[in-house]
């Protein structure tokens, strides 16, 4: 919630400047930046997800914690982090995840495979629908779009020991081959 006390600051500091609040050099807030201020005053959290702004300044880079309270992924801790190009709304966010995850539709370079991410995303989308998409994301993960092949197989022929990698990858240890650094709350 801290974000939106300094947000709603910020508009009382541009209306009494009288327009947009001027960034360095004094230049006009780009449409990007506008629209991600929007974005963000009207975000709406799920109680599992939490925002963080390294740079107080710099609406356009954030982090999204993802804590979610049911299904495969339970008492995990993902943080994705944001880029918003100037060309949003227009273009999507770039979106990684940072912590490596045995996800079918999360590859082990942090890649994310969300429609609303790619071919269907819309200018009318918001920062909340990607969220809201990416929370749905480790409630049902979609083996029919993966980009962690593996993980979309054993999803499909065995949920059971899917079960067991998502728990042993979230207490921190090897599935197969690859190590996976514990990440439960």
């Amino acid at each position: 919630r801290q974000y939106q006390a300094r947000i709603f600051g910020q508009k009382k500091d541009e209306e009494s400047a009288g327009g947009n609040r001027a960034g360095a050099g004094g230049k006009k807030a780009s449409a990007a930046q506008l629209r991600i201020q929007k974005d963000i005053n009207e975000l709406n959290l799920p109680k599992t997800c939490e925002i963080s702004f390294p740079d107080d300044d710099d609406l356009l880079n954030f982090r999204l914690i993802i804590s979610p309270d049911e299904g495969f992924y339970k008492g995990g801790k993902f943080v994705f982090s944001f880029k918003v190009g100037q060309g949003y709304p227009h273009d999507p966010p770039k979106v990684k995840c940072e912590t490596m995850v045995y996800h079918p539709n999360i590859d082990l370079e942090g890649n994310v495979c969300l429609n609303i991410l790619r071919e269907d995303w819309k200018p009318v989308l918001t920062i909340n629908s990607i969220i809201y998409g990416l929370q749905y994301l480790f409630l049902e993960p979609n083996p029919e779009d993966p980009l962690n092949k593996e993980a979309a197989e054993v999803l499909q022929t065995n949920r059971r020991l899917f079960e067991q990698n998502v728990h042993r990858s979230l207490r921190g240890g090897y599935v197969g081959a690859t190590y996976f650094e514990r990440c439960l709350k």
